[in-house]
């Protein structure tokens, strides 16, 4: 049985400032937002003996628990800040899982299986609940229905596009792509899970909060395209130089 030795706050800390993974090409917020904040996170778990797959399913209960507010709760201007808050302390704590188990020595298949099974159901289970709130509250046009079912789709595909690509192309012994820049971080902007967390804030204004969603999902939708052009590309490249 290994015993896992407990890191004072301080001490953890330190660690984690020091031993960061690189942020090029990561979308804005999770680069210069989540991360930091996670590393607080990070060492106040791992200096308390809260495990990597411990942190996980907080990080899970807090976005289950705004997924049933987003779905089951009238809409209001508090309701819509404490379901941001909600999301984004998830977010956060998804950055930590990783950052605990590194700092900690117990990185694990299990443990990476587990937090990547959770974030494939956490945003399309945002994005379902959104769908019934409409329904439910009936202040918006039939057709805004139609937006978090197309949203599904598009975060579906574009998880599946990445981790898929990423697997196929370690299988061929070829590197994937390493983006780098700020440019690009803020690019990806509105792919970030932090953004969607945050347009929350509008769930209290019908109107403002179906403009600012609807928005974010044509410039999310935008990015994926060109996301999945670029995929494509590489793996047919890939392709063209195995078959060589």
């Amino acid at each position: 049985m290994t015993t896992v030795k407990t890191p004072v706050y301080s001490h953890a800390l330190y660690l984690l400032h020091t031993a960061q993974k690189p942020g090029h090409g990561v979308p804005a917020y999770t680069r210069w937002v989540n991360r930091r904040l996670a590393r607080y996170a990070a060492a106040a778990a791992a200096s308390r003996g809260i495990s990597a797959n411990g942190i996980t399913m907080i990080s899970a209960a807090f976005s289950a628990a705004a997924v049933g507010l987003i779905a089951a709760a009238p809409a209001s201007p508090w309701l819509g800040a404490a379901i941001a808050a909600l999301l984004a302390a998830g977010y956060v704590l998804d950055s930590a899982d990783g950052q605990v188990a590194r700092l900690t020595g117990t990185t694990s298949l299990a443990g990476e299986w587990l937090d990547h099974l959770v974030d494939s159901v956490r945003v399309p289970a945002i994005h379902l609940a959104v769908l019934v709130g409409i329904v439910q509250g009936g202040l918006l046009p039939e057709w805004s229905a139609w937006l978090p079912l197309a949203y599904t789709l598009t975060s579906v595909g574009h998880f599946m596009s990445q981790i898929l690509a990423e697997q196929l192309l370690k299988t061929l012994e070829t590197p994937a792509e390493a983006p780098t820049g700020t440019f690009r971080s803020w690019l990806l902007l509105p792919t970030d899970m932090g953004t969607l967390c945050w347009v929350f804030l509008a769930w209290g204004n019908p109107v403002l909060f179906i403009g600012a969603y609807g928005g974010l999902f044509l410039l999310n939708l935008a990015v994926v395209i060109a996301s999945v052009q670029r995929k494509f590309m590489a793996l047919s490249g890939a392709d063209r130089r195995t078959n060589a």
